[in-house]
C-alpha cells in the first residue's frame, strides 16, 4: 500500500502573535522585494523555521509569488522548513575536518541519535548539520552544539559530549 505524508498548511491558533510579529518586521522593511533574505532571516529567529504557511503569509504580505519566497528559502541551507531540535549539531566537513575524521563523527552522530543529516531527533532534542567550514580549522575535527565548540573530536567521545545536553 503506497502512503503519503498528509503536510499541513494551516499553523495552530497560537502562532497569530508570532505572524503579526513577522507582520511587523515585513513592514519595518517596507515589503521591499530586495529585504527578503533579511526578512526571512528575521521570521525564522520569531517562528523557529519557516514551514510553507509561513512563506505564504510573507509572500501575501510582501505581494510578491509563493514561489519566490520558497525559492530563496530553499536555495540557503541557513534557513530549515522543518523544526529544529532544542539544540543544534554541526560537524565541520572542511577539508581540515574531514580529512582527520569528520565523515566518521557524522556516521557515529548518525547512529547514536537514530537520524539523518538535516533531520531532527523524535524527541526535540537535537538537530544534526554539516558545513562546509566553521573556521576551527587547527581544531580538527570539530563540531558544534549550539554556540560551543569541540575540537579533536572522535566518535568514541560522542557519547560523553551529547550527555551534557
Amino acid at each position: 500500500m503506497n502512503q503519503t505524508k498528509q503536510v499541513s498548511h494551516k499553523l495552530p491558533d497560537d502562532h497569530v502573535q508570532k505572524l503579526e510579529q513577522i507582520a511587523e518586521v515585513i513592514a519595518k522593511y517596507e515589503a521591499k522585494p530586495s529585504n527578503l533574505i533579511m526578512i526571512l532571516h528575521a521570521a525564522q529567529g520569531i517562528y523557529g523555521y519557516l514551514p510553507y504557511p509561513v512563506q505564504k503569509f510573507i509572500a501575501d504580505k510582501m505581494n510578491i509569488a509563493v514561489s519566490e519566497v520558497s525559492g530563496v528559502v530553499t536555495f540557503y541551507s541557513f534557513f530549515s522548513t522543518n523544526p529544529k531540535g532544542k539544540h543544534t549539531i554541526l560537524v565541520c566537513m572542511g577539508t581540515a575536518c574531514y580529512v582527520r575524521g569528520g565523515k566518521k563523527l557524522v556516521d557515529g552522530l548518525q547512529k547514536h541519535l537514530g537520524v539523518n543529516v538535516s533531520e531532527t531527533t523524535e524527541d526535540g532534542k537535537f538537530t544534526l548539520s554539516v558545513a562546509r567550514c566553521i573556521g576551527a580549522c587547527g581544531l580538527a575535527p570539530a563540531m558544534m552544539v549550539d554556540d560551543t565548540v569541540y575540537k579533536s573530536v572522535n566518535p568514541n567521545k560522542l557519547e560523553s559530549i551529547l550527555s551534557k545536553y
